[in-house]
């Protein structure tokens, strides 16, 4: 990796995109003997601690995996419960993401959500649209495999209409039909609770990603554990494939 250009302080830039599994809700909440939303209520704190963090570091992009496609077959009462505190959160934050210039995408297949929280989001996406400071990304009832095979389908579409060329269909032509188009793959995914996996998420996108995982679940998740992991990446040589040493 070439040497990273240092900011006024020496230190060098962070990531420009953080991508984060925020795993570990249930479990805080069952070890201390409180109902599951309790942990994601706490959750949902961390969220906030974190998006403040990464735009005071600097970060251009934070991509949080929110609520996954296979999230549908939690128990109902779960899943009802964190549909509530979706809704709470787009309600109540979307002033606070506009007064900090927060810009709000959402991907994920939307479709499955209640009338009502598709509206908020579209709202919420809206009204923060020309927002020039740190994007968030939600991935909200997201799956990279369901995402790679929507993008396929379009695609397919398109070549039996005679819009497109299967033989011209690249890299960049496949990364411009996903729903992160426009937004640089992360640069570091940091996953939380000790679970060593990726579940699903970004598949395309984490080609090249730097993986960090660590043992703190997240609603004990802070902006020391967010600067631990920017530290670790940045001590990381990312090679994309090339013989060590190349620049």
């Amino acid at each position: 990796m070439d040497a990273l250009p240092a900011t006024e302080g020496g230190a060098p830039p962070p990531p420009t995109h953080i991508a984060v599994i925020m795993d570990g809700n249930g479990r805080w909440a069952e070890s201390r003997g409180l109902p599951r939303i309790a942990g994601h209520k706490r959750g949902a704190e961390a969220v906030r601690r974190t998006l403040k963090a990464a735009a005071r570091m600097g970060v251009s992009y934070l991509t949080l995996f929110g609520f996954s496609s296979e999230n549908w077959n939690r128990p109902e009462g779960e899943v009802g419960d964190l549909m509530g505190l979706l809704r709470l959160y787009l309600q109540s934050e979307i002033d606070a993401l506009n007064d900090n210039g927060v810009r709000l995408r959402v991907i994920g297949d939307r479709s499955r959500f209640d009338p009502d929280i598709i509206k908020l989001i579209d709202r919420a996406e809206s009204e923060t649209a020309e927002n020039r400071g740190i994007t968030l990304v939600l991935a909200l009832s997201y799956g990279g495999r369901q995402e790679i095979v929507r993008a396929a389908r379009h695609l397919a579409r398109q070549a039996a209409a005679g819009t497109v060329d299967p033989d011209a269909i690249d890299d960049t032509t496949f990364a411009g039909c996903l729903e992160t188009v426009g937004i640089p793959d992360p640069d570091l995914l940091i996953r939380t609770s000790g679970e060593l996996r990726i579940s699903n998420f970004l598949l395309w996108q984490l080609a090249y990603t730097e993986l960090v995982f660590t043992d703190v679940q997240w609603p004990d998740f802070c902006e020391t554990e967010l600067a631990a992991a920017i530290d670790t990446f940045n001590r990381r040589e990312r090679r994309y494939g090339a013989s060590v040493g190349t620049r």
